[in-house]
């Protein structure tokens, strides 16, 4: 399978949801928390302990199985490129048995500057350079690109291809930085950067990619430039929700009357604090609010590789972000738009 972030996103809350409630989602999380332990301890010098392994055979007849069957049964590998995966994510795939292998190209770069390989996969990177290809980092953290699979320019545009390329290397607009290894890490896109009223510079995808590990969540954008903190705009997953209230022993509801339902905005709440773990307070996500429609391919908020438009979505829902930071009334966290 090669496939785009979210396939991998919905996958496993579709798993999840699967699990029910009670006892068997208890069983579900458990045995996801040992497929990660596992997978990251497979990094270390010695491996998992004895213990971890015991742990990890046990979730294998208990869960993982299962969702081997539903993805046929036979899947050992995959790739996975046009959006960052996440590293949760990737030692969750690893550690119930499935290897997804990242790999980072443009359209400009023909195919792929970095990729993983099967025999040096390294979980939270897009790997090393391929053959044939040069990639650096400029001062301001850029990744450019060098070879003979780069463009020569775009058809028609001087302007465009002067601006793209220097003295031969494209600029991506990516920003990342190389391991010690070589192994290339993706931290955001420069257009994408956002730079709070105290001058943070913050990064949306890492916050982004850990919100949208939560079942509800469908999208999720960060905003707050020039703003004097981090928020974001979350929509709810419209296939997910059903379930996810049925788990929960919550009546069904639909999309708009969830967005409004306390039960569910302190189950949202508690998602943004987890994904607030990783980063300090100054970069962390202090507001929420949960639009009233989700972000297609069909209403033109998301790419067909399902990367999401933020300009488009800045200009179309600028008053539910100017409410954001206006409105004094709301509690730690939750606003409705």
């Amino acid at each position: 399978i090669v496939a785009v972030p979210r396939v991998f996103e919905k996958l496993y809350g579709a798993a999840e949801q699967r699990a029910g409630g009670g006892l068997k989602l208890k069983v579900f999380r458990w045995s996801a928390k040992v497929a990660i332990e596992y997978s990251r301890a497979c990094d270390r010098p010695h491996g998992p302990s004895w213990f971890l392994a015991v742990q990890h055979a046990a979730a294998a007849r208990l869960v993982y199985a299962s969702i081997h069957r539903s993805l046929g049964g036979d899947l050992r590998y995959s790739f996975s490129s046009g959006a960052p995966l996440g590293e949760r994510l990737g030692h969750f795939y690893r550690g119930i048995g499935l290897t997804i292998m990242e790999g980072y190209g443009l359209t400009e770069t023909t195919a792929p500057a970095t990729c993983n390989t099967i025999e040096a996969n390294r979980i939270g990177t897009v790997g090393p350079v391929t053959a044939g290809t040069c990639v650096r980092i400029a001062d301001d953290g850029e990744i450019q690109v060098k070879g003979p699979n780069v463009f020569r320019g775009y058809h028609n545009d001087p302007e465009a291809t002067a601006a793209a390329l220097v003295d031969g290397w494209f600029r991506t607009g990516d920003i990342g930085a190389f391991d010690p290894d070589g192994y290339l890490r993706i931290t955001g896109r420069i257009k994408e950067l956002i730079v709070t009223a105290s001058g943070k510079n913050v990064a949306p995808a890492l916050l982004e990619d850990r919100l949208r590990g939560h079942p509800l969540v469908s999208q999720c954008v960060l905003v707050g430039d020039h703003k004097p903190f981090i928020g974001v705009l979350v929509t709810i997953d419209p296939d997910m929700l059903p379930g996810w209230l049925t788990n929960h022993g919550r009546p069904a509801m639909t999309v708009e009357q969830a967005r409004r339902d306390p039960f569910v905005l302190a189950a949202l709440q508690r998602a943004v604090h987890r994904a607030n773990e990783p980063v300090s307070r100054a970069e962390s996500i202090r507001k929420f609010v949960v639009l009233d429609v989700d972000l297609t391919i069909a209403n033109g908020y998301l790419t067909p590789s399902l990367k999401v438009r933020r300009d488009q979505v800045l200009v179309d829902f600028a008053d539910q972000i100017e409410r954001l930071y206006q409105d004094d009334r709301l509690s730690a966290g939750a606003a409705r738009g």
